[in-house]
Formats: C-alpha cells, structure tokens, sequence
C-alpha cells in the first residue's frame, strides 16, 4: 500500500503573522488570485464558493500566455486553521494547508497528495517548485 508521504509533496514554512491573518489571504478570492500559482502565473477566478463542498473554478495564466484552467472542490474548511481541496480536472490530487500557531507567527503546513506514487514522481520537481513558490507568494500577500 502507498503511504500518504510518498505520494505527497509535503513542506511547511512560517509567516510572521496570525493564523487568522493567513486564512484571510486564504478566504478572499481577490488576495487569493495575487498568490495563487508560482512565480510569474496570475490567476483569473471565476467561481470561489468558499464553504465546504464548494466549487472553485479558475484560469491560471503563465507568464509565457498559455492558459491553464482549473476546477476544485473545498472539501474541508476549519476557519483559522484548515483548508483543503480537491482538484478534480488534469492531475488529480488533494491540497490540504494548514495553519499551526508558532512563536510569533504561523507555521504553515502544505501537503498535496496524488492519486499514486508513480503520479506524483513524474511531476515532484516541477511540484516541489512551485509549492515553496506559491507559499512565498502567500506570505507576500499576507503582509502587504
């Protein structure tokens, strides 16, 4: 049987601000679509039914101008400390972010899981990438 940590790309990473400060950067899709994706990708959001079940529909643009759309599904919400997704077009994988009180911030815990192991090695460099990339971006856009 393949374990969670050898299908997932896990990492975490501190914010110098309140667990409640990231959840709203997390909640509002217009804070939401400046961080979300790595480097250089913005994001056009279309649907962002923020409650579990709800849909999340967008178009990530790459800096080179090809268009990627995405459609999630919130599948948990705990407000200050939890969020999670399910991505349901292209690569399938699950998305949980979650905010532990740490000193004086917030230590930010990201782990995306794939389907298989075969699923997620083919993509881990790519991934582990724009996971510390999207994470830096988060932490822009919570202290700005």
């Amino acid at each position: 049987m393949e374990t969670i940590e050898q299908r997932s790309d896990i990492r975490s990473f501190f914010i110098a601000a309140t667990p409640g400060q990231v959840f709203g950067a997390m909640s509002d899709p217009d804070r939401v679509a400046r961080w979300w994706g790595p480097d250089g990708f913005s994001s056009t959001m279309y649907t962002f039914d923020f409650q579990s079940g709800g849909s999340w529909v967008l178009t990530m643009h790459a800096p080179d101008g090809t268009d990627y759309p995405n459609e999630s599904r919130f599948t948990r919400i705990v407000p200050d400390a939890l969020w999670e997704i399910e991505h349901l077009n292209g690569h399938h994988f699950t998305l949980t972010l979650e905010l532990n009180p740490s000193g004086e911030g917030t230590e930010v815990c990201w782990r995306q899981t794939f389907d298989t192991v075969e699923h997620y090695q083919a993509l881990a460099t790519f991934v582990a990438a724009a996971n510390q990339q999207n994470l830096e971006r988060l932490a822009v856009e919570v202290l700005r």
